[in-house]
């Protein structure tokens, strides 16, 4: 099975640049093992169960509730059978059927 989920978390109450915030939670998801990518409006994960992504997010509130008083998030999960691999493998059938590479 694969799950990819795409989720922003950010602090409400702190200062209008969250990179600070996003930089710590990627410290985390990368020291993790997990597949990810980030894009400039959210994190994209990829894990064999929903639970395990769930299980990496609530770790990301946490890093964040040491400091943060009140923090934000969204989620979106495709969970489907087949590998793990799929984070990359989406972009590039779509890269094959442009007949090119995408920007980035």
């Amino acid at each position: 099975m694969s799950a990819l989920v795409e989720f922003a978390i950010f602090p409400t109450e702190k200062t209008q640049s969250k990179s600070e915030f996003v930089a710590r939670v990627l410290d985390m998801i990368d020291r993790s093992g997990v597949s990810y990518q980030i894009t400039p409006m959210g994190t994209i994960i990829e894990t064999e169960t929903v639970g395990e992504a769930l299980a990496l997010i609530e770790k990301a509130y946490a890093e964040l509730q040491t400091d943060c008083s009140r923090v934000y998030s969204t989620i979106k999960i495709d969970y489907r059978e087949g590998p793990l691999g799929r984070l990359g493998k989406k972009i590039g059938s779509v890269e094959e059927k442009l007949g090119r590479k995408l920007k980035s």
